[in-house]
């Protein structure tokens, strides 16, 4: 089965603003270790003209149900996140590679920037498959639900370093 969410975030800062903060190394570190989705670390970063790649490398951190833990040891939810950005745009291509369980693991979408009345909207939009007998759409569930609490509670620290910079 195969889920599909969509995360937003608003931002009171200018578009190239809030785009830069998500290619920031220092923003990057600072979220390393914000709930559900931590232990973030930023493997590499290249530019080309607009074209921005980057691979980010997180680990699950939130909490699975005693029969999600029967077929997935949380200790292995790793994963590498690989990000190519069009900075005219606005938009990247995101696809999650997996450290274990990728043989039963997918997930890829998009992430926009769009102004709007006032303020910035940064919309993921994606899709997740988790192909694990009896268990697998409770694992989506978790992980979609770490996701967005991860989302807001990211949102707070990239609009605080926006304030500051700003």
């Amino acid at each position: 089965m195969t889920v599909r969410f969509t995360l937003e975030q608003r931002f009171n800062a200018a578009i190239d603003d809030v785009q830069a903060a998500f290619l920031n190394p220092e923003v990057l570190a600072s979220l390393s270790d914000l709930p559900n989705v931590g232990k973030l670390r930023l493997l590499d970063q290249a530019r080309d003209g607009a074209t921005v790649r980057q691979r980010i490398h997180y680990a699950f951190t939130g909490k699975l149900s005693a029969a999600a833990r029967a077929v997935v040891d949380p200790a292995r939810l790793t994963w590498v996140e690989e990000q190519r950005h069009d900075t005219a745009g606005h938009r990247a291509a995101v696809r999650i590679v997996p450290d274990h369980y990728g043989d039963h693991f997918t997930c890829a979408g998009t992430v926009a920037l769009y102004e709007a009345w006032g303020a910035v909207r940064r919309v993921t939009e994606a899709e997740m498959t988790v192909d694990i007998p009896l268990v697998g759409h409770k694992v989506e569930q978790t992980i979609v639900d770490g996701l967005r609490e991860h989302a807001a509670a990211e949102a707070k620290v990239v609009q605080a370093w926006l304030d500051k910079v700003g």
